[in-house]
């Protein structure tokens, strides 16, 4: 059992919030800060595309990116985006020591997040890193079905799991771990 974390959200300030995306980059990426910068403000200014900063007691704690898949170089070619789909792809800073069930704490607040918009009514997930099953079962933990493996047609020696989590899949997610929780209380 762990302490419940409690996340906010805010859109990303591609001039303010430049350099901490940057300092979670360099150390899992390698990448330049004017680099960061421009993808960050070409994102703010993308019609398809939003960032959005989590913040836990006002510290960042995560990125958030939401998409529109129908617009998506990332997802073209995979699938055939439906009504309703929404892309999702999400950035934590490497710790060293994460604490117990942070990870999936953000996983659940961005789902509540992006199933906020009624319009909302699949989220879609594209892992460039088929044999990262930690990722694979934390998308799991919050609904989300593996559809099947594919490659990128511009790549075809990667590997590419595309993954789906409706709604009611999420919600059905969250009951079950709420009485795992329970369940482990007594």
């Amino acid at each position: 059992m762990f302490a419940p974390v409690d996340f906010t959200v805010r859109a990303l300030d591609p001039l303010t919030d430049s350099e901490t995306v940057h300092r979670w980059v360099t150390r899992t990426r390698g990448s330049r800060l004017v680099d960061v910068e421009r993808e960050c403000m070409a994102v703010a200014a993308s019609e398809h595309r939003e960032a959005f900063l989590g913040l836990r007691d006002g510290t960042p704690a995560f990125l958030l990116e939401r998409y529109d898949p129908r617009h998506s170089d990332e997802l073209a070619g995979l699938y055939e985006p439906e009504p309703g789909d929404v892309g999702m792809r999400f950035l934590m800073p490497a710790d060293d020591r994460p604490e117990h069930g942070c990870v999936r704490a953000v996983l659940t607040t961005i789902m509540e997040f992006l199933f906020a918009d009624p319009a909302a009514a699949r989220v879609v997930v594209a892992e460039d890193d088929v044999s990262d099953t930690a990722a694979q079962d934390l998308h799991e933990l919050v609904g989300f079905e593996v559809v099947r493996e594919t490659e990128r047609p511009e790549a075809p020696e990667a590997g590419v799991l595309l993954s789906f989590c409706t709604r009611s899949q999420f919600e059905a997610a969250a009951i079950r771990f709420a009485v795992l929780e329970r369940a482990l209380a007594v």
